[in-house]
């Protein structure tokens, strides 16, 4: 045997026993994993699947699955994703509260989904540059910066009234209510956030911008529910990347064009603050760090694509879901009526007033029982970097926790006959009695939704606006059925009409 063969023999043998040792490391690292997540409670899970044949699919029937787990469960249970990714899941105020109390960052490996969308803006990022990006962006939502904003809630309410009176004028007058308000909160976010008018309320499904944002809602979802096209190389190869990758390019070609061209007007400004009121990317582009360094254009265009993301079908679907249970309870209509001619009686105009939405008590009830139904996002993942107990287990670095609002929310530990639309939960007196973390609809502690006061109020406004002036009635031949995703929705739509009131002023 010659020197060569030896040393190559030598060689393998050392490749082979290097090899063999990481395998067996990671063997035990993975069974080390597994005993400390089966020490939290929860459904046995199959080898290969995991919990995932148990969960009948995002739909009614998976959010009565998960309604009965969270009363087996009331407080924190363990499920798998398939073989290998485990998933701690909090849906009580006390374990909740645990985690949104702190600044741990995102679940990059449920959250990298929408990544290619919108970047790894203020949403998704964490650590010093999550710190950075929230300081340079919380006075884009001070309340002198949102008032203004009013204004054009109600001007693209206008336009959201007029449509109505439309289809009253045509047909049987009904109509499917997700798609047309969530037409108007994309008008109103991509104003507020660009100036950029579109016309998208009147032009409808068929606008490209609204177009792409529904069907990159729809990809992601179903992307979520099949793990075999987790991988981002192997999810390229589908019809479906593809699709979600051009959709992707189309965004961001539209939102770079804007941030080009607003950087061009900018220059030849002496004061921008002197041509219009600001909007979100005025103050993007303005916005300068502690050192004098603001944003990049990729920083900017991130930030401002998950504005739209987390600001446009959220208040969407939580508009969509008021109407929808004001509308099954007619006195719950009539009392919210009352307070609405209450409040604007002998205007001359319907307009709904910054001070306004703070008068309408009533109607913050109603839409804060219909978001705690039918809850806008139905989960938020982080993952842990810090030692962490939860109920007096200790949960292993790197594991994904999943805050279930929607399991939160029907908690019977919390909330009695959870199903049932009662307002009065939400009563200054039995608030009062609650725990904050009951109910956060908009997350909580240091990395909640910092755009909730805007939310509030163009939610007001539109709600306001429509029932001032209509008397909503859902079609009886019509079938509602909820479905989860990353925004709560209606598999089918909801379909209602609006008969215009009789006012006397």
């Amino acid at each position: 045997m010659g020197v060569a063969t030896v040393v190559l023999t030598g060689s393998l043998s050392v490749a082979f026993c290097f090899a063999l040792i990481k395998l067996i490391q990671m063997f035990i690292a993975r069974r080390k994993l597994i005993q400390m997540i089966e020490r939290f409670p929860g459904p046995k899970g199959n080898i290969l699947f995991g919990n995932l044949l148990e969960y009948p699919g995002p739909n009614e029937a998976g959010l009565k699955y998960q309604r009965e787990m969270t009363g087996l469960y009331p407080r924190i249970s363990r499920a798998w994703l398939g073989p290998i990714l485990p998933l701690i899941i909090v849906n009580h105020p006390e374990t909740v509260k645990a985690i949104l109390k702190t600044s741990e960052p995102k679940g990059k490996q449920i959250y990298r989904f929408i990544e290619p969308w919108i970047g790894d803006g203020l949403l998704l990022s964490g650590g010093d540059k999550w710190r950075r990006n929230r300081r340079l962006l919380t006075p884009a939502f001070h309340f002198d910066i949102l008032k203004p904003y009013q204004k054009l809630n109600n001007r693209t309410a206008d336009i959201f009234i007029d449509k109505l009176n439309r289809f009253h004028q045509e047909g049987d007058g009904y109509f499917e209510a997700f798609s047309h308000v969530s037409q108007y909160t994309l008008d109103v976010m991509l104003q507020s956030a660009f100036s950029y008018k579109t016309d998208c309320q009147n032009i409808g499904d068929k606008h490209p911008y609204v177009r792409c944002v529904t069907e990159m809602l729809e990809l992601i979802t179903d992307r979520f529910f099949k793990p075999w096209v987790h991988n981002d190389l192997v999810y390229l190869l589908t019809s479906d990347g593809r699709r979600y990758k051009r959709h992707c390019d189309y965004v961001h070609q539209v939102a770079e064009d804007i941030i080009r061209k607003r950087r061009e007007a900018m220059k030849v400004e002496e004061n921008v603050t002197a041509k219009k009121a600001l909007d979100f990317l005025d103050i993007l582009l303005t916005a300068r760090d502690e050192e004098g360094v603001g944003l990049n254009d990729i920083e900017i265009r991130n930030e401002v694509d998950t504005f739209l993301f987390e600001g446009h079908d959220t208040t969407a679907s939580a508009v969509t879901w008021t109407l929808y249970s004001i509308a099954k309870h007619k006195e719950v209509q009539q009392r919210i009526q009352q307070e609405l001619d209450e409040v604007l009686q002998g205007r001359d105009s319907d307009d709904i007033t910054w001070d306004d939405c703070s008068n309408l008590p009533y109607l913050t009830m109603c839409l804060r029982e219909a978001m705690r139904i039918h809850v806008p996002v139905p989960l938020l993942i982080r993952e842990i970097t810090e030692p962490l107990e939860l109920c007096g287990i200790s949960v292993p670095l790197g594991t994904l926790i999943s805050i279930s609002l929607y399991r939160l929310h029907h908690n019977p530990e919390i909330w009695e006959n959870s199903l049932e639309f009662n307002p009065e939960r939400f009563s200054p007196e039995n608030i009062e009695k609650r725990d904050p973390f009951a109910f956060v609809p908009f997350s909580a502690g240091p990395r909640n939704c910092i755009g909730q006061n805007f939310a509030m109020h163009e939610m007001k406004t539109i709600i306001a606006r429509i029932l001032r002036r209509f008397d909503l009635e859902l079609d009886p031949n019509h079938k509602v059925e909820m479905k989860e995703a990353p925004v709560m929705k209606s598999e089918t739509g909801i379909r209602m009409k609006a008969t215009p009131r009789e006012l006397s002023i």
